[in-house]
Formats: structure tokens, sequence, C-alpha cells
């Protein structure tokens, strides 16, 4: 059954248009209230967001609709998405909800539900919950006695600081550690900066001044060239970039080089194995991680399980496989043993007591692997056209394919957020997969404009 709201990430548009107005957020909160209130208990669901302009547009909406259904609301402020779900499982709710639309500029909002373990809902219960919004999502208001109530949960800043301490070894600290850190003027802004230097790391920060629209704005995971050079410049041991929701990270090196989430992945799950913490003998990554990081999985006898891109998809898997290191190349890492979804600040703490306990630099402790050359292109497409479906670009990606013989990969998906074919080659001939990936590209453009 196709989607009408839902993405792979939640529901996700221009704020106060289309699919991101206050009428659809209502209608969220009153069919998802709807579809998990079960039993005679008083339900509540927890509200967090990040600093968007149009956060203030979209809680109060979907407030109303959970009242509406009989649910309190507990509203948590700017917090990162996994505080969120930590929150759900720890104040018992039935439900979680992050507004945030994550790396996306400030223009963009989203709406991301969790259930009550903190897990993203299934492609069934977003389907129903998507039924319920167009067909009759009005027809179970309670009696005026029964409405829920709404209130703020004062200390959520702190519990979530505790929590993330928590993650880190007991018998490390960061003393004698510089640290840049970017919050991307995002969900992280109060608690990341906290952390560590709670945990004694000299902390240089950016991007901790939001004001509604300057969310990503040339900072932030997906914009980290202000961190490399605070780094350089600060002659710190490490940067750390948040996304504006703060469950991705990247970091780079002493030098300010970049160093991806494969890398990271790599880092954390081969120092896990050979504590014997690993679990499921397996990393879980998605069809976007490099074939080089395959092949590092591959020498210490472990395995590489893909999925499909999304960190939900991920987190099923792990939970299928027992495993506790998964995550994206983009920099979603998900750690199991700590939070059921991707965690920047938890991974970062992660990534840091790998360098904490090796004593040496970034540049030495995080290259695991010699990456594929990998190439990544999108192309933007108006929203109702299929520009997979052309024959044109069906036949350039079979003839890429064939040309790459055995030797790389060819990765064509429509993202999940935004109007985008990403278009990702891989292989061990840097002039042969740029070939490839431009003759794709060209196709699907044809495509696109026909």
């Amino acid at each position: 059954m196709a989607r009408k709201y839902f993405g792979t990430d939640g529901i996700r548009g221009k704020a106060n248009e289309g699919k991101m107005t206050a009428e659809i957020a209502m209608r969220v909160g009153m069919a998802a209230g709807r579809h998990f209130t079960r039993g005679e208990h008083q339900h509540r669901v927890v509200i967090g967001k990040d600093t968007r302009l149009s956060g203030y547009l979209l809680e109060p909406a979907l407030t109303s609709g959970f009242i509406s259904m009989g649910m309190d609301v507990v509203l948590l402020g700017p917090m990162p998405t996994p505080a969120v779900a930590m929150l759900t499982r720890s104040l018992r709710a039935d439900l979680g909800v992050m507004l945030s639309a994550s790396h996306n500029p400030y223009h963009d909002n989203g709406i991301k539900l969790f259930d009550h373990d903190g897990n993203k809902l299934s492609d069934e219960i977003e389907l129903e919950i998507e039924r319920k919004m167009d067909n009759g999502y009005n027809e179970h208001l309670v009696a005026s006695e029964e409405l829920g109530r709404a209130q703020r949960l004062n200390n959520a800043v702190g519990r979530y600081i505790e929590f993330a301490k928590n993650t880190f070894p007991k018998n490390l600290r960061l003393d004698g550690l510089r640290i840049v850190l970017d919050c991307a003027n995002g969900a992280a802004y109060r608690t990341a900066p906290s952390v560590l230097w709670e945990l004694g790391a000299e902390v240089i920060t950016i991007g901790t001044e939001p004001n509604g629209t300057n969310i990503n704005l040339n900072c932030g995971s997906t914009k980290p060239e202000a961190m490399c050079k605070k780094v350089i410049e600060t002659r710190a041991d490490i940067g750390i970039a948040l996304d504006g929701d703060a469950d991705r990270l990247i970091i780079c090196d002493e030098k300010g080089k970049i160093i991806d989430g494969d890398q990271v992945m790599a880092t954390i799950a081969t120092n896990w194995h050979q504590k014997g913490q690993l679990k499921g003998d397996a990393l879980v990554a998605t069809i976007m991680s490099n074939l080089g990081l395959e092949d590092h999985m591959k020498s210490l006898g472990l395995r590489l399980e893909r999925t499909a891109v999304g960190d939900r998809y991920v987190v099923a898997a792990m939970q299928e496989l027992g495993c506790n290191v998964g995550g994206e190349q983009s920099g979603h890492i998900v750690l199991s043993d700590f939070n059921t979804t991707g965690d920047g600040l938890v991974a970062a703490l992660q990534v840091l007591a790998v360098l904490t306990e090796k004593g040496r630099p970034v540049s030495k402790l995080f290259k695991s692997f010699d990456p594929y050359p990998q190439l990544l292109k999108n192309v933007r497409y108006n929203e109702g056209r299929d520009p997979l479906s052309d024959a044109r670009v069906k036949q350039a990606i079979s003839e890429g394919e064939n040309s790459l013989n055995g030797c790389g990969r060819v990765v064509i998906r429509k993202s999940g957020t935004e109007p985008l074919i990403r278009v990702m080659v891989e292989g061990q001939d840097d002039k042969l997969i740029s070939n490839v990936a431009e003759d794709i590209v060209t196709s699907v453009q044809s495509a696109a404009r026909d």
C-alpha cells in the first residue's frame, strides 16, 4: 500500500505547507492517540522537539490532538531524538514523539513516532495511523471530563545528561582532551557540551546559539567544514559534529580530516569484539556502507549484515540477529546496549573511550580499513514522477553493473525525505565508477525532464 504521509523517517515536509501543517499535526495526534489507547490506565505521550521556529506551530497542535483522545502529554522542550526515545521508556509512556527534520534546513520539519519501548514504528503501524488520519480520526473523542492534561518535564535535560554519562566507562575520564563540538544550533545545544565538560574534557563549542532559523546552517554533521577548521586552529584532539536532532555524528581527526560513520562503526565494533562485548558476531549496516567495511569484518571472522537505508531497518535487523552495534555511513550509530535509536552523543562517548584507552591520535585509531572508491550523486525530480521506472534508467543501471564486472556495486534509490534519486557507485577503479555514475545520472535527469 502506498504511503500518503510517512516516509523512511516519519512525516517530513516544509513547515506550514502540505504534510506539515498544524491541522495535519493535530490529526497525527488524534490518530496516533486513538491507536495507542489500550487498557484502562491513564495514557501518556512524551513530546520533544529541536530548535526550529516551526516547533512552536506543531507542538501545540499535536498536544491538542492527544489531549482530545484522553492522553496526558509530557513536554520536553528542545531535546535530542534519542533523549525522547529514552524518556519514553523511563516515563513508562505509551508513545513518544519527536518534532524534527534532522539535518534539513529550518524551514522543514518532521514528526517521528516511537512506541512504548522507544522503537520507531513499523510500516504496518504507520499505515494504520495514516488510515485513521483520513478516516474517522475524530470519531472517538473522549468526554469533557476525560480530557488529558499537559505538563512540562523541567528536569528533562538533567535526566538525559546523566543517562549519557552513564554510558561512558566508569574507570575513564576525559581530562586532557581538547574537543571541538558542533551542535548544529540544534537539539543537543544544552546537553552535549555539559556531558563532555562534566567528564573532564576541554570543550570548544560551535552551533550552540539557536535562534529558530539557524539550525544546520553552515554547521553540523552535514556541514563539518567549520568544525574541521576550528580543530586545526585550536590544536584540538578531535572534532565531533552532531546534526539538528543529534541522532547522528561525524568526527574529524586532529588534522581536520573527516572520518565517516563506516570507520566509526568499524572501530567501535573492533574494540568491543576484542573485549568480548560484541554480540551476534556481526555489525549491522545499510546497503550504502563501503565494501571495505565488509572486508574488514571478514578479516576479524565477523559478518557485515546489510539492510535497507534507514536506522529503523538497522534496529530491526539488530533485534532479529541479536547484535548490539549497527548504523549508517552517514553517522547514525545504534548501540543497543544503551538506546533503541541512533544517538550521536552516546556514539561520540564510545569514540572518546577508545581514544582515551588507546592513547593514540584519532588519525591512527580510526582508520580500520581502506575504503573502496565510492561516488554518491543526487538527482532532484518532481514529486509524482518515477524516473526509476523509465527504460533508459534501467538500461543505464544494467550496463553500469555489467561494466563493474563483479568488482563493485551500483545502488540506486529514492530518498525517503526529499524528492531525490540517490545514485551510488562503488568499485576499485575511480575512473570507471565516475563514468558509470555519470551515465546513470544523465539517464535519470532525462527521465525526470520528460
